[in-house]
């Protein structure tokens, strides 16, 4: 039987860091099915979701945390709740303005306000090419509940982009 395991992984960047995970995972017959990893401030960090033989789930966790020694800290979480599909709508949710702090606050807050669920979210910040001011962009994958009223959250976002002076674009699916 195949256990499925989500994985944190962070550690100061250096060439081999997902060659050392992805050897243990195959030494211990496991199979690497989805993954998020990028640089961040100078730190390799990921999320991984893998599937381990039951019988190898101990020892691949074990030979993992030894990687500690090596300034890779991964922690392996079971994945066995499988949850129960809520009905609703997907959105997209995209931000592009001048940076400036309390931006995803802001959003966020207004979304759970709603109900909405955050399902992916993926920011960067980034030297405009012409003025050079750092400018803020941002993607969101998100969980409308059949509750939420979409024209109130769609109000409430583009006050927000108002106020923040950057340009939200809000689609569903």
């Amino acid at each position: 039987m195949q256990n499925p395991l989500v994985m944190t992984i962070m550690g100061r960047d250096r060439t081999g860091l997902v060659e050392s995970i992805a050897r243990l995972i195959t030494e211990h017959s496991g199979n690497w099915l989805e993954s998020r990893m990028c640089r961040l401030g100078g730190r390799f960090t990921g999320i991984l979701r893998i599937h381990v033989p039951q019988e190898n789930e101990e020892a691949l966790v074990k030979a993992l945390q030894g990687l500690h020694a090596q300034g890779l800290d991964v922690a392996a979480y079971p994945d066995r709740i499988q949850p129960v599909p809520e009905s609703g709508r997907i959105a997209v949710l995209t931000i592009v303005g001048q940076d400036r702090p309390g931006i995803i606050h802001q959003i966020s807050a207004a979304l759970a306000n709603q109900k909405v669920n955050v399902e992916e979210l993926e920011t960067e910040c980034y030297s405009a090419p012409m003025s050079g001011e750092m400018t803020f962009k941002a993607f969101a994958r998100l969980h409308i509940p059949e509750a939420c009223g979409v024209s109130d959250l769609r109000a409430e976002l583009e006050s927000i982009g108002s106020e923040l002076m950057v340009d939200i674009s809000f689609s569903e699916k």
